[in-house]
């Protein structure tokens, strides 16, 4: 994880500044020496504190970075979740990488606990989706778990999901859906697991008999939710996905879905007012 970081800052700090930064490096002496506090404008929950160390002791290993929040703790407006001490231009230059990062983290912790919020007292999981900034899907994840979120598969490469484009290209074969899950999951690991997208009741039948783990029952109503799940009865896990806002949530939670995934939790997100004083 760290390693990651690292590259991933080391890319931001150097597109940010491919010569150096010229502004502090005419205008504040070299051996200047500063503290900064991280002060919150609003309200959040906090993530990205190796996003932060990182690009202040990527660029002058002596800053001394002291966080007073931790990932996944929340905090209020007027916050000061840390102070920067050290080189003047050092701290200058990774600020906005700095703010970037720690933003962008903060407002999806932020937003995932709300939804996390909403589903209390339900079995539903909050569950984020590959809906993420390119480069940026480890961190973006960590922040969901960090706002008491869950991760759906990372990548392409951790488990099946059959879409309705993958279950068209099978049917084009002419073999019945459930012959032909049947036939080729039996060609995967055993510890692979294979979830496959409805979106009418009707395909829950024959796909529940090719024996799959995960079914994903897309943009039902909520009546049609508590249709599918009483259809399912246990024998798959049920995950909600579409149409999910604050607004919709709670009410598909109710339903009985074990998983309600949520791309907005990573593709529309507001990055959290936070801001670097110098003191």
């Amino acid at each position: 994880m760290r390693h990651h970081i690292e590259k991933l800052v080391r890319a931001a700090l150097d597109e940010d500044a491919p010569w150096g930064d010229i502004s502090s490096q005419t205008f504040i002496p070299s051996a200047a020496s500063v503290q900064a506090q991280l002060v919150a404008r609003e309200p959040g929950v906090f993530s990205g504190s190796l996003l932060i160390d990182a690009s202040f002791h990527l660029l002058d290993p002596t800053i001394d970075v002291s966080l007073s929040v931790g990932d996944g703790e929340k905090f209020s407006a007027g916050d000061v979740l840390g102070t920067i001490t050290g080189n003047a231009r050092a701290i200058l230059q990774g600020e906005r990488i700095a703010l970037n990062f720690c933003q962008r983290m903060s407002g999806i912790a932020t937003l995932t606990s709300t939804y996390v919020a909403e589903v209390a007292g339900t079995k539903a999981r909050i569950v984020d989706t590959r809906k993420t900034t390119p480069g940026l899907r480890l961190v973006e994840r960590q922040a969901v778990r960090d706002g008491g979120g869950f991760n759906h598969r990372t990548t392409l490469s951790d488990a099946v999901m059959l879409k309705d484009n993958h279950l068209a290209i099978i049917e084009a074969s002419g073999q019945s859906i459930t012959d032909a899950l049947t036939t080729l999951k039996a060609t995967l690991p055993h510890t692979t697991r294979v979830e496959v997208e409805v979106d009418r009741i009707e395909q829950i039948e024959p796909i529940l008999a090719a024996g799959v783990d995960t079914i994903m029952l897309d943009n039902f109503t909520i009546e049609e939710l508590i249709e599918g799940v009483e259809l399912i009865g246990g024998r798959a896990i049920v995950e909600a996905s579409g149409g999910v806002n604050l607004n919709t949530v709670a009410k598909i939670a109710a339903t009985g879905v074990d998983v309600i995934s949520v791309g907005a939790l990573t593709h529309s997100v507001r990055a959290l007012d936070l801001g670097l004083d110098i003191t």
